[in-house]
Order: structure tokens, then sequence, then C-alpha cells
């Protein structure tokens, strides 16, 4: 008997620990290690297919936001895994061996819930694209086939280029995105050299309510609102946006907080779902196993919404129940003399 996509997604709901396929076939009573094998190899989880599961529980909001960012799955011990290339991680500040997905998250601001609605790996050897053609690729997707209600995208530094920021504009829609600490703008309307962003000096008028920048390399007229969000007393945030009415820097960076919500999403699949941790060598299984892991995310959340809990508790409500079972029918009885 051969799995099915329910079948490979049930298995990483339930387990905790272990998600190879050996220690599926080992639990389960029908499906052998070949079964298995032969569906991550042959199946095709796509993005649309995530999709199609999801826009039915999503709840749209006509403000509602788009983010982008990557993750990067770690396989630095892999040495014959297909996908695996040397890329920086934000989660460990360096530049490791893993496969980087690219993903955007659909997020209303009115009820703070938010959903998994597409995403990417990053394959440039093999399909040429950067992260940055992946991230242009969704958001025309979201605009043109999803039809998506949307006002706003947010995004990480990283994605702060004059293409994407341009392109943004052009489809009619916000961006807030901070700008990396030494990305060269002017404040003086064209009297003063560019400088570094981090350089610029700031009236508390413009402390409140942002200052009017060109951004180095930008056409001529075209200009941005810029706010300096200090996030904590270590980390000042330059942030801008194609917003020109914005004129509240409280405001902004409530903005910019939605998009902590990517990094929740990166957290939890990777630590509840272990979107990371499959074992297969070639590319076609570790896509899907990652589009399995997405579609458990997006599964796992809406249920635990309606229960008004969240994952880490669904998930150890299963610990929790064999706790009880099994000191009440102890498998492995303690003998006292």
């Amino acid at each position: 008997m051969n799995p099915k996509h329910r079948d490979y997604c049930q298995f990483l709901i339930i387990t905790q620990t272990n998600y190879t396929q050996t220690y599926f076939a080992d639990h389960h009573p029908e499906f052998s290690h070949d079964s298995i094998n032969r569906h991550l190899r042959d199946s095709l989880v796509s993005s649309s297919m995530v999709w199609s599961q999801i826009k039915d529980d999503i709840v749209y909001s006509a403000n509602g936001y788009l983010v982008f960012d990557d993750s990067v799955s770690d396989k630095r011990y892999s040495t014959k895994i297909e996908l695996v290339r040397r890329q920086y991680s934000g989660n460990e500040h360096a530049v490791i061996k893993g496969i980087g997905v690219v993903n955007c998250l659909y997020v209303n601001p009115d009820t703070g819930e938010y959903w998994v609605i597409d995403w990417r790996v990053y394959n440039i050897d093999a399909d040429g694209k950067s992260k940055l053609d992946h991230v242009r690729e969704m958001l025309d997707n979201a605009i043109a086939h999803k039809k998506l209600p949307f006002r706003t995208v947010l995004m990480d530094s990283w994605y702060a280029t004059k293409k994407l920021m341009l392109h943004i504009d052009k489809a009619g829609k916000i961006f807030y995105c901070p700008l990396k600490s030494n990305r060269k703008v002017d404040d003086s309307g064209g009297t003063k050299p560019y400088q570094a962003v981090s350089e610029l000096s700031w009236t508390s008028q413009e402390m409140d309510q942002g200052k009017l920048i060109k951004i180095n390399e930008f056409p001529g007229d075209y200009k941005v609102k810029l706010f300096r969000v200090v996030v904590n007393s270590d980390r000042t945030d330059w942030v801008v946006t194609n917003d020109l009415s914005q004129a509240s820097t409280s405001d902004t960076k409530k903005k910019c907080a939605v998009r902590w919500k990517i990094e929740q999403y990166h957290r939890e699949v990777k630590q509840t779902l272990g979107i990371e941790k499959c074992q297969c060598r070639l590319a076609r299984a570790q896509k899907n196993h990652i589009g399995y892991a997405i579609l458990a995310w997006n599964h796992l959340t809406t249920l635990a919404r309606k229960m008004g809990t969240n994952i880490y508790a669904l998930k150890e409500k299963l610990l929790s129940e064999y706790m009880r079972w099994e000191l009440k029918n102890p498998s492995i009885a303690m003998v006292w003399r």
C-alpha cells in the first residue's frame, strides 16, 4: 500500500522528534520504507497545492499584508543531498550549507492571523532565479492569479532593492522595508553628497514624523519617506516606505512589527514539523517534504486558532495523552524489592 498526501502530513503532525522515512515505516502498519521513499520521490507537492488547501480558510482584509522572507534548512553535515548550497542564514548569522526556501505570508491586521500562501525553493543553478526573482513572481501571482486583497508589502533589508521596490510601487502597493546602515541616501534635495543612512542628522520633528529622501541610483524624481525606528537599546532600523502620507514613526514601527510573524512561522515549522529534518538525497523528495511541512503547519495553525491554543500545545497534548496512559498502564513496570 502506498501513502497519500494526507498520510505524510499526518506523520509530520504526530511525530515528535524523528522525521525520517525509516521512523515513519517502523511505526505504520501498512507503509514500507520503499513505498514512502517512492512517494516522496515521485509526488509533486507544489506551491499551488498549498494555496488550494488554505485559500478557503483565510480571513481576508482589504488592509492585508504580504510578508516575504527566506529561511535556510540547516544541512551543514550533508555531503550528498541535492539543493544544498552555501548561503547566509539569518538564524545562525553566518553562511552555512542548507536549502533555501523563500516564503510568502498573508497577514490579516484586523485579526492578527496569518497563513503561508506561497513558497519557492532557492535553486539558482537549476532555474537561474535569485531570491529576489522568487519574491517578484510570488507578488505578481498574488495580484494577478490569487487576486488577494492587500495593501502593504513587508520585507527584510535583503530585499530592499531598487528593482523590487519600484516593482511594488508600480503595482500600486505600499512597501515598508529597512535599509542597511551603509545604504547611500540624500535628504538635502541634491545640495549635498549622498551619505550612509546611519550618518544622517535628525531633528526632533523628523524623529517623530520621518523625512523625505532619495535613495542613491533611484530615478531622479523618486522620493521615499525614511523613519528612524529604535527597536531596542542595541538596535536601530532605518525604514523606508513609498507611502509619503505616512507621518508617524510610531505607526511605522507597528507596521514593521507585523513582519516578525514570518519569523514566528520559521521557528514553528522547524521546531514542530521538522521541515529541515528530511534526510532524502533527491531534490524532488526534499521539495516534497518541505511542501508537506508547510501544508501541515497551515492545518495545525488553523486548528489551534479554532481551539484557542497554539501548535506547541497541540503537539504537547499528544505526549500528555501518552503520559497519562503510561502512568496508568505502564509498558515498562517498575519492580520494587
